[in-house]
């Protein structure tokens, strides 16, 4: 073997220092300025002169490096050339290369700032681990919900919202996005941003995610085929935050988890021994989408429930607020709110669900009240506002189970939802339901994820074929028209959110062009995935579901208010209370009718009145009147129908 160079060997050694950051950088070039020194006072030391000793000579060839402006102090051809040439490798090693380690120590300790690898040093705040589409129009829901928010922030002992966001890598990007969401702007920059993963303890620590007052974790998108599902990020994070707690001795954050597969719930509660709510992600969608097969244009109707901006929501308040009181009384002494019923204590920290309950039940201190309003503040009483009178609601009687034909839907494209939407239909074993699933994924790699989550297609009739829908003689051959509901669904075998939906909605354009052609017209209602693209088909027939933006707003007000989850789930799922719609004919309407006469009316069926849905739509492109002032006209016209909530 060949001994290795002098030249080489120091070589080695100079690049081992100088990788190891800019405070042994600094020392090379110190020992290089040292060097020079050296050798410049020794070639001057025997010229005698103005120097006493060598230590004189080098401190000389020292300030000839470090500063240009001792050269015309220099006598004789020698020390001038020897004084040149320090002052020339000076601008090199003292200045250039000085200045370029510090320089980049400056950039790098500026990007490692911009990362966000900081701790923060917060208390009572809320953290979001991931950075998804859903995480905008989320962030968006924090900061919009004013009310709800200051009765949360009160609760922690909090003054201000503190948002914390941990993403995998944290960018200006992301800023930028949250600026131009709608709901969010300027306030932007009250966010915070953290780089890291939820599974590293270092990154729960740099969000100081035991000190916060809600923790909340949407799901991760993985790729498709691979191992590693959201659901399995999402156990692993809780896993991480539970390890972290226990090695510090410290008190589990209340958490709000998304999941995918609600098989997993028992999973989530044994890797989570603290406060969680668990929201089913996939569930939730999927549940939507078939109350919207059941009851046509209802989508207008959660779009307002289960999105930021004007309209109403459903709040949760604590009993205390009304003890005593019956729903009767209550809903008299609030004029801008409809109050929906009781949620009631039962065992093992859970609730009984009681909406559309009797006007004569008293609130209990441990209930919880539902209300439908456009503001928190409406929720409460209003000592300025005219009681309204009484109305008495005795209890509903639950009709017969509806004896309805065969009902064909036809579902467009494939995601992960699909499972669990072919689980929701077969969930309604009073309807005679046809399923037909139409993608262009081979069909055997369908059929294993259909196995996988246990799904029997016999029981809702369903069928796998195999076309794309891009594709118009495809689509030709399905004969869309021939079923009575059309489904398209967001892919997410595709790169991005926005692609995805540019298909879907391209898809969704030449379907109108076939549907044109037939006098029978299906329903039809198209998922994105994207929210910024809720927009671009204002005006289509198609009723439109922006999962993420769906996702989000339940994410964010169940993180504010807990028993929220529980009442959605009863709203959205078979059985128990449901919003529909009805004919106005059905029910004894004068010619002229206002609210609070509807109201009354619709009582004496055991039902609550929500709105009207109008059948032509306003200057906005809305059917939907929810929760109109009780002294307004309605004016019911032909097609008109009334939104009531009532028990199945």
């Amino acid at each position: 073997m060949l001994p290795f160079r002098v030249v080489d060997r120091v070589k080695f050694i100079v690049e081992r220092q100088l990788v190891k950051g800019a405070g042994f950088q600094l020392l090379v070039v110190g020992l290089f300025i040292g060097l020079i020194s050296l050798i410049g006072g020794m070639l001057v030391v025997p010229q005698g002169g103005e120097f006493e000793d060598a230590g004189s000579a080098i401190w000389w060839a020292f300030l000839r490096l470090t500063d240009p402006g001792y050269l015309g102090d220099d006598v004789g051809t020698w020390q001038r050339v020897v004084s040149t040439l320090l002052t020339v490798s000076g601008y090199v090693v003292f200045m250039g290369t000085l200045v370029a380690i510090l320089t980049r120590w400056l950039i790098a300790k500026m990007e490692d700032l911009e990362r966000g690898l900081t701790p923060v040093t917060l208390k009572n705040h809320v953290v979001v681990l991931g950075w998804t589409a859903q995480t905008p129009p989320l962030v968006a829901e924090l900061f919009g919900s004013s009310g709800r928010m200051q009765r949360f922030l009160e609760k922690h002992d909090a003054q201000k919202l503190r948002l914390v966001v941990l993403s995998e890598e944290a960018s200006a990007g992301q800023v930028h996005e949250l600026i131009n969401e709608p709901g969010v702007g300027r306030r932007a920059r009250e966010v915070i941003f953290r780089s890291g993963t939820a599974i590293q303890p270092e990154a729960l620590h740099r969000v100081a995610c035991l000190d916060a007052a809600a923790v909340i974790v949407p799901s991760q998108v993985q790729d498709a085929g691979s191992l590693l599902t959201s659901d399995v990020g999402t156990v692993k994070a809780l896993l991480s935050i539970a390890a972290e707690a226990r090695h510090l001795h410290a008190q589990l954050p209340f958490v709000v988890a998304e999941i995918q597969d609600m098989r997993k719930l028992s999973v989530i509660e044994r890797a989570y021994p603290g406060s969680v709510e668990v929201v089913a992600g996939d569930a939730t969608i999927s549940r939507l989408m078939v109350q919207n097969v059941l009851h046509p244009n209802l989508s207008e109707v959660y779009n307002e429930l289960l999105t930021a901006g004007a309209g109403n929501e459903i709040f949760v308040r604590g009993g205390e607020t009304a003890e005593g009181l019956t729903l009767g009384e209550l809903a008299s002494q609030r004029p801008n709110a409809i109050v929906l019923g009781l949620l009631q204590p039962a065992a093992d920290n859970r609730w009984n669900v009681n909406l559309v309950a009797p006007s004569d039940t008293v609130v209990q201190r441990d209930d919880r009240i539902v209300l439908l309003a456009r503001d928190y503040e409406h929720t409460g009483p209003d000592p300025k506002a005219e009681p309204l009178a009484r109305i008495d609601r005795t209890a509903g009687v639950k009709p017969a189970p509806a004896v309805s034909g065969k009902h064909r839907v036809l579902v467009l494209g494939w995601n992960r939802r699909v499972t669990s939407l072919a689980a929701e239909f077969s969930s309604y074993s009073n309807r005679d339901f046809e399923l037909d699933l139409v993608s262009a994924i081979p069909l055997e790699e369908r059929q294993r994820e259909i196995a996988r989550y246990g799904i029997d297609l016999d029981t809702i009739k369903g069928r796998l074929l195999e076309a794309d829908y891009m594709v118009e003689e495809d689509l030709r051959k399905l004969n869309p028209a021939s079923y009575q509901t059309v489904i398209l669904l967001s892919s997410d075998r595709i790169g991005s959110g926005e692609e995805a939906d540019a298909r879907a909605m391209v898809g969704y354009l030449q379907l109108e062009d076939i549907l044109s052609e037939s006098p029978d017209r299906p329903q039809v209602i198209m998922e994105l995935s994207d929210p910024d693209n809720r927009h671009l088909l204002y005006g289509h027939k198609s009723e439109m579901l922006i999962s993420p933006m769906i996702l989000s707003h339940v994410l964010a007000q169940v993180a504010l208010r807990r028993e929220l989850r529980t009442v959605l789930d009863e709203l959205f799922t078979e059985g128990g209370a449901e919003i529909q719609f009805r004919d106005p004919h059905d029910y004894p309407l004068p010619a002229s009718t206002d609210f609070r006469l509807l109201e009354k009316i619709v009582a004496g069926r055991g039902e609550i009145a929500l709105g009207v849905f109008r059948a032509a739509p306003d200057e906005r492109g809305r059917h939907l009147v929810m929760n109109p002032p009780r002294k307004q006209y309605l004016d019911l016209q032909e097609g008109d129908r009334l939104l009531v909530m009532c028990h199945n």
